[in-house]
């Protein structure tokens, strides 16, 4: 698969894909992530890429010439292309792998300052965001997607290793333990160290269903 990631600040993406998993997978050429810089294609010679919006108010927007050229200049017929915004749909474990299942090319787009100019929307399949707060850019919700959807790309990570985490079948994933086998009176729970898989299977299921009903209830809804 291939993500390419429209940004103001590349430093920001390259810092995090040069490290563990996300390195390793590129390496195997399993995903290939691309950094383009959004200033790469303005028309100004300063290298202006925002500017103050219409009727007045705080802060800068990004302008439409180069967000859009630079776009253009990466996307395809099979692509799709997402703006990071706020107010954009709730990205979930489900968008992740309908992802994948959709394109072999991602194309995300971090905004800054004050966001977009709203004519940018034309031209993208849709937004995303991280959830109900502000960041001061969309280079972080860009890498949890990106992270996020790397996993379901076969290969990347062992299948066993994801098929039972968190939000699958709206449940989280049972409490995990290791050594040692106690720490500071608290002990690892008899029923791990039986060797009865059988039971271990029935009690990991009984603690999805607890640590849910504990932790994210609305999940159960």
């Amino acid at each position: 698969m291939r993500i390419d990631i429209l940004t103001l600040f590349p430093n920001i993406i390259s810092a995090y894909i040069n490290e563990s998993i996300i390195k390793r997978a590129i390496n195997k050429k399993l995903i290939e992530i691309n950094i383009i810089n959004i200033r790469d294609y303005t028309l100004l010679k300063n290298g202006q890429v925002d500017d103050t919006p219409y009727g007045g108010g705080a802060g800068m927007v990004l302008m439409c010439e180069p967000v859009v050229r630079a776009i253009e200049a990466v996307r395809d017929k099979n692509s799709l292309v997402y703006l990071l915004t706020p107010q954009g749909a709730s990205f979930n474990e489900e968008m992740a792998q309908e992802i994948v299942l959709k394109t072999k090319h991602l194309i995300l787009v971090c905004g800054h300052y004050e966001g977009f100019d709203e004519r940018i929307l034309n031209f993208v399949n849709g937004e995303i965001s991280i959830g109900d707060y502000v960041l001061t850019g969309g280079e972080l919700p860009g890498l949890v997607v990106m992270d996020a959807i790397s996993r379901f790309i076969p290969g990347v990570i062992r299948e066993e290793s994801f098929k039972d985490d968190s939000f699958k079948d709206n449940m989280l994933d049972y409490p995990k333990y290791t050594k040692p086998r106690e720490f500071r009176g608290l002990k690892v729970p008899d029923i791990l160290l039986s060797g009865d898989h059988a039971k271990i299977k029935e009690y990991r299921e009984q603690e999805k269903l607890r640590v849910t009903k504990e932790k994210r209830p609305d999940l159960l809804k």
